[in-house]
């Protein structure tokens, strides 16, 4: 039986990669949170949580019980072998495409550092292969050290804005009719998490440390999605007017609070962008005589031309689809311990 402190430290350990893994550019700048929650969404944010936390949890016990090292044994277990082939597929292209969009993200970031696009790029893909260079501990090991700095910047930042306006958070338990957004917004992550948990089931070594980071992992991103929504509340008619919401809250704050909070939005690119590779790679390095850096170089490698073309338009293509198909994954994983109730212990 593993240790106390080594159980909780492990727990840690997988808290902040779950964590790199959803905490993107999408939820730093606050664009996905106010796109799914908003006005009437405190039962919502509550709702995802637990679902979260669940949805972890199960992953993860799969994972430590296959030894899996890659998603495909997870799938089998969760939705049949015949089913599973067609998600393998959608999470390599989801992880793919989601990543080149990253890249260019970070590339575009840079240039408010008066870096060319290009130049950005190369700086942003030579970082991410880099990484790979000290297998699954450099994954580990950015997580651990990014995680806390940008989980502590964003609730700082949100808890003095709101201070700052004189106004106190609301719930109002009869006026809560966006609730089922926590089921669509939990949907959206579904597929990138279990990518990366399925990636550890080998170096985990108990049940534990999966529920320590599970729940872990869902109350804190419980907690920073509620304030930051609250934050959002406050300034909902400004919000059309920004491409990127967190700056809406910066307004009034001094430029070199502004410049941290990019290099935060960056580094949440980063994170999620090195969790996608790790998704990719970890499937296809089972087949393949390569270091994982060296499988991790062709594949950025393979995404920076994509990086050129109009990808709004192939995620508004591809994001409903994968809409549907989450919502599905994601009733097989709640399901689970219900349907496998004779087996789980």
């Amino acid at each position: 039986m593993e240790g106390g402190g080594v159980m909780w430290r492990s727990g840690l350990k997988w808290m902040f990669l779950i964590m790199g893994t959803t905490i993107g550019a999408g939820y730093a700048s606050g664009r996905e949170l106010w796109q799914f929650f908003g006005d009437q969404s405190g039962l919502a944010i509550l709702l995802f949580t637990i679902i979260f936390s669940i949805c972890c949890y199960v992953i993860m016990k799969i994972s430590y019980e296959e030894k899996s090292e890659h998603f495909s044994p997870v799938l089998k277990r969760l939705i049949g072998k015949k089913l599973s082939y067609f998600y393998e597929i959608m999470i390599v292209i989801y992880l793919f495409s989601t990543t080149v969009v990253m890249l260019a993200g970070g590339g575009a970031t840079l240039e408010m550092f008066h870096i060319p696009y290009w130049g950005g790029i190369l700086i942003f893909a030579f970082l991410l292969v880099l990484l790979f260079v000290w297998d699954i501990k450099g994954m580990i090991s950015i997580n651990a050290f990014i995680l806390p700095i940008l989980i502590i910047g964003l609730i700082g930042i949100l808890l003095s804005f709101i201070l700052k306006n004189g106004q106190p958070f609301s719930f109002n338990l009869e006026a809560q009719k966006n609730w089922p957004a926590a089921f669509t917004f939990s949907a959206l992550n579904v597929l990138p998490l279990v990518a990366v948990l399925s990636a550890i089931g080998k170096e985990m070594k108990s049940k534990a440390e999966g529920l320590i980071s599970s729940v872990g992992s869902g109350i804190v991103l419980g907690t920073i999605s509620f304030i930051y929504n609250e934050s959002l509340m406050q300034i909902a008619s400004q919000i059309v007017l920004y491409e990127i919401p967190l700056f809406a809250i910066l307004e009034n704050y001094p430029y070199s609070m502004i410049i941290f909070m990019s290099f935060l939005l960056w580094a949440a690119i980063y994170t999620t962008a090195a969790s996608g590779v790790f998704g990719i790679t970890s499937r296809f390095r089972e087949g393949i005589n390569l270091p994982l850096w060296a499988i991790a170089a062709i594949t950025v490698l393979a995404m920076i031309p994509f990086t050129t073309f109009g990808f709004a338009t192939l995620v508004s293509v591809l994001y409903p689809l994968y809409g549907i198909a989450n919502l599905y994954l994601l009733g097989a994983i709640l399901l689970f311990p219900i349907t496998n109730r004779y087996k789980w212990d």
